[in-house]
């Protein structure tokens, strides 16, 4: 059976005109950018797109006239700093290869800019912390761009989860796995990508365990596997396994790979109902059911683009100088945790993690919650 349950999108469906929408450049004009970003700023109803930055100028620029931009709006990387000097850039959505976050990210500081970044924030520790540190001390927002936490059919899973309506949870198991092509692939080059599937797949797992739990672990355990003579997984890892614990007693167990078929889903097991979220991480046609012993209902959820969700949040953001509901912070927690999956596999052992009571540690005010605020 089915079952229509409410608008989780977190908005108000105000459309701003174009002059009261907050201005971004979109640097990295990659596939992301291209198949997602650019449809998002046409169904978005605070964004705007106002400049590129590429180093590709001959293909920015074709792109630029298809969007309605103008040449001078086409920036190259070397001259990143010119939007400085550009009043309708509020902002800037960092899109490029993970090790360039760090870069890009205290540049755009330095000019003034406010900094949307996709994830994983960084490649280290030490890096996200160079973000944060750089983007305080120019008083400007950063926010990891987690498309997860602004989704209907998560925020869907999270209410019922943490409403009691499941009972009791008790297990979560997570799978992200997809086949990674060796043709130029950047994700599979670890000076740009900094690790293999856990900083790209693995990540979702890792997050919406976070955030579906509202909880932070406090110890990890994991085995890390590449296939001995694939050339593609000659300086990143091919696959990984990691069991995290949390405070309620709830354990989720997380599976990511880059040498599997494609497969993406979230399980909820509670002593009440479970939860499938099956697919669970594609950018659309997500599906929610709730099961018991004798029923299972999938939830109809009115499907909203994810990245314009996103970008809408941070633009209320960057007007209100509200701290986003997934700031930098939030980003450098999840670092924390996949440097100590890394260190698990390595040594073969549980690694305990600082350990945080309380839901929501990392995360600003929900955007629902915040809209009805500022309305």
């Amino acid at each position: 059976m089915s079952e229509q349950i409410t608008d989780y999108s977190g908005t108000d469906n105000q459309i701003l005109s174009p002059a009261e929408r907050v201005g971004y450049a979109v640097v990295g004009l990659g596939e992301l950018t291209e198949a997602e970003l650019y449809p998002a700023f046409h169904l978005s109803a605070r964004s705007k797109l106002t400049a590129l930055v590429t180093g590709d100028r001959e293909k920015a620029l074709v792109q630029a006239r298809q969007l309605g931009l103008k040449d001078e709006d086409v920036y190259d990387y070397d001259h990143f700093e010119e939007l400085q000097h550009r009043a309708d850039v509020q902002a800037v959505f960092i899109v490029l290869p993970n090790s360039l976050h760090r870069e890009y990210t205290e540049r755009a500081a330095k000019i003034g800019k406010h900094v949307l970044c996709e994830k994983p924030l960084s490649v280290s520790v030490q890096d996200a912390e160079a973000m944060l540190s750089a983007c305080k001390a120019a008083d400007v927002l950063l926010m990891t761009a987690y498309r997860i936490q602004y989704t209907p059919h998560h925020q869907a899973a999270r209410e019922l989860m943490q409403s009691g309506e499941l009972g009791r949870v008790k297990l979560m198991t997570a799978v992200d796995v997809q086949t990674e092509p060796n043709e130029g692939q950047w994700r599979l080059k670890r000076k740009l990508a900094g690790g293999g599937s856990l900083l790209d797949v693995g990540l979702y797992c890792l997050n919406t365990a976070r955030f579906l739990t509202g909880e932070e672990p406090y110890e990890v355990f994991a085995y890390t596997h590449s296939t001995p003579g694939d050339e593609r997984f000659e300086e990143v890892e091919e696959s990984v396994s990691f069991t995290l614990r949390f405070p309620s007693g709830i354990i989720s167990s997380n599976f990511c790979s880059y040498g599997a078929s494609r497969h993406r889903s979230v399980r909820v097991l509670a002593d009440k109902a479970n939860l499938l979220l099956d697919p669970a991480f594609d950018y659309t046609n997500l599906r929610l059911k709730k099961d018991t012993e004798t029923q299972v209902t999938e939830l109809l959820i009115k499907e909203v683009d994810q990245f314009a969700l996103e970008l809408d949040h941070f633009s209320a953001c960057v007007s209100s100088g509200e701290q986003p509901y997934t700031p930098g912070e939030e980003g450098l927690q999840d670092q924390r945790i996949m440097e100590a999956i890394y260190t698990s596999a390595r040594e073969g052992r549980p690694v305990h993690l600082e350990r945080f009571e309380g839901r929501d540690v990392f995360r600003g005010r929900a955007p629902a919650q915040a809209e009805r605020e500022r309305s």
